[in-house]
């Protein structure tokens, strides 16, 4: 008959330092990953120099004022009947009579990224209709920025959208 020994290994204090380094080390080594792939996919600012547009405030609300005295309306669409998916823009007056001669700036923006941030340029259409090409555009949802002027006269708008392009 042979014996067979057990040999017990005994937990002293390096086994437990060594477990207790590499579980604590192994946290802190994914909470670095985490926060660098956070960054790094959005960096925390949606709006550039967003310090100086708050010293800035009391213009903003100046600003709003002024708009508000124009008493124009901004309407927007998605068209997406004809060859090449449009976004329209509508504009009127208080009275609801169309405004042509507009210039408008537009921007597509994702909310959570600028990644995919697209400048939109519209042609006027007549009667207050302003239209611009959004085929390339991803699908997904979108907020819509834009501004209309027409010499001193100053509109700006922002809509939320979700845009599904046609298949």
């Amino acid at each position: 008959m042979t014996s067979r020994t057990l040999h017990r290994r005994e937990l002293k204090g390096g086994h437990v330092l060594a477990a207790m380094l590499f579980f604590f080390g192994a946290i802190i080594a994914i909470n670095v990953a985490f926060t660098v792939a956070a960054v790094r996919t959005f960096p925390g600012e949606d709006e550039r120099r967003s310090y100086l547009q708050g010293l800035r405030y009391n213009e903003t609300i100046a600003e709003r004022e002024q708009q508000k005295a124009l008493g124009w309306r901004a309407g927007m669409e998605i068209i997406a009947a004809g060859a090449t998916p449009q976004l329209m823009v509508t504009f009127a007056d208080r009275d609801g009579r169309p405004i042509d001669g507009l210039t408008i700036e537009g921007e597509l923006r994702r909310p959570a990224t600028t990644r995919d941030d697209a400048t939109l340029t519209f042609t006027g259409e007549g009667d207050g209709v302003y239209v611009a090409d959004i085929s390339s555009i991803p699908a997904g949802g979108w907020t819509f920025h834009g501004v209309a002027q027409r010499g001193a006269q100053k509109f700006e708008f922002e809509r939320r959208m979700t845009w599904t392009p046609p298949r």
